[in-house]
């Protein structure tokens, strides 16, 4: 009984250090991220991984612009569509996350997320998609550091460059070229807000392709960001 006792103890133990040595590697990425930008998230290379398995010359659509090179409009009607609060906040927006839980109650399934920008962020950095416990907690203290370590400028300028737009499809600038043959510096209004309404299904959205509920959420948008305020 000693025996499995101190056997037990030992293997807490070299979980627990594990467990503190893999923060601080998720620590160490994000701080070299203040000043050196991102190449493949973990996001981005489970896509290229996906498009390879069809195709395996396949390659993603992606060229970082600093946030000076992206539309104001953009980043307005990304705020405006995901993270309302996004200023105010410290990572998390309690109040979005309370009413996600409610509508998810009522109808019995997961339809709404409450998640901020900077835990979508978390996410496609780092993690995989799964929806279990552990990758909500992990995604929940990959969060803190974010906000903790990083501004919320430079928060906004990786989400811009990083998030999907489209089947392989990745970050303002291959997005506003792939739907609109501009540069992300160029997006007008209208076009910033019906990139925004294309976030929750990126890949359902082909260049030209039009339904009544993109429209009708790229207008919601649209009358919103006037009143979005980004960093």
């Amino acid at each position: 009984m000693k025996f499995i006792w101190r056997w037990t103890w030992r293997s807490l133990l070299l979980a627990l250090i594990a467990l503190l040595l893999v923060q601080f590697w998720f620590v160490v990425h994000i701080w070299y991220w203040v000043d050196h930008n991102p190449g493949v998230t973990a996001f981005m290379q489970h896509r290229l991984e996906t498009l390879r398995g069809k195709d395996p010359k396949a390659t993603l659509r992606h060229q970082w612009v600093p946030y000076r090179r992206i539309s104001v409009h953009l980043k307005r009607a990304i705020v405006a569509a995901e993270d309302a609060k996004f200023l105010d906040h410290e990572g998390f927006d309690w109040e979005a996350i309370q009413k996600a839980y409610e509508k998810n109650l009522k109808k019995g399934k997961v339809v709404a997320g409450g998640s901020t920008i900077s835990q979508q962020l978390a996410k496609n950095l780092f993690l995989s998609g799964e929806r279990t416990w552990w990758r909500k907690a992990q995604e929940a203290a990959i969060t803190v550091m974010i906000e903790t370590i990083m501004s919320k400028r430079r928060i906004l300028e990786i989400y811009l460059n990083v998030i999907e737009w489209g089947n392989g499809v990745f970050g303002a600038e291959a997005a506003a070229r792939y739907h609109f043959g501009v540069t992300a510096a160029a997006l007008g209004p209208e076009q910033a807000a019906r990139l925004a309404a294309m976030v929750p299904s990126p890949r359902r959205y082909p260049p030209g392709h039009e339904t009544v509920y993109l429209q009708r959420r790229a207008e919601i948008i649209l009358a919103r960001m006037n009143a979005a305020q980004v960093p």
